[in-house]
């Protein structure tokens, strides 16, 4: 079993505390790194600058993705030269309840392999995906 640790900082400063106004930015660090500033969607008044926990979760599922894929690359002998991912992911309402119904992945890989062996490898690493095993959204490989 591993954890994996991060330490969020949020602080109000000098703004009221009500919806309208209170800050939406926090920190984030990752393995005791430098912190990284994130926010809230803008939609709910979030720093359109800003990453936001829905981003974050796209961002995890692509890496995750891209992680199992060039392991399971390499040990079948499939040189990888690059691997470009323009992931989305959908905030959705389904029955009056927002939830992140469905992420698609787009990966662009330049590779050794045929188009057949790579749908394979694309298949095997969705399946061996930890992120992906983790959560009840739908994700979908839409290789570019």
């Amino acid at each position: 079993m591993a954890e994996h640790k991060i330490a969020l900082n949020w602080v109000r400063g000098d703004a009221p505390f009500t919806y309208e106004t209170y800050p939406r930015n926090h920190t984030i660090a990752f393995k005791n790194g430098a912190p990284v500033t994130f926010s809230s969607a803008p939609a709910y008044k979030g720093d359109p600058a800003r990453g936001d926990p829905e981003d974050l979760l796209v961002a995890a599922l692509s890496s995750c993705h891209m992680l199992s894929f060039l392991a399971i690359a390499s040990k079948k002998k499939v040189s990888v030269e690059s691997y470009e991912d323009d992931a989305v992911g959908f905030l959705e309402n389904d029955g009056g309840k927002l939830w992140m119904t469905r992420v698609i992945l787009r990966p662009k890989v330049v590779c050794s392999a045929d188009a057949a062996h790579l749908a394979e490898i694309h298949h095997l690493a969705h399946a061996a995906c930890f992120i992906a095993n983790s959560v009840k959204t739908s994700v979908s490989i839409e290789p570019r």
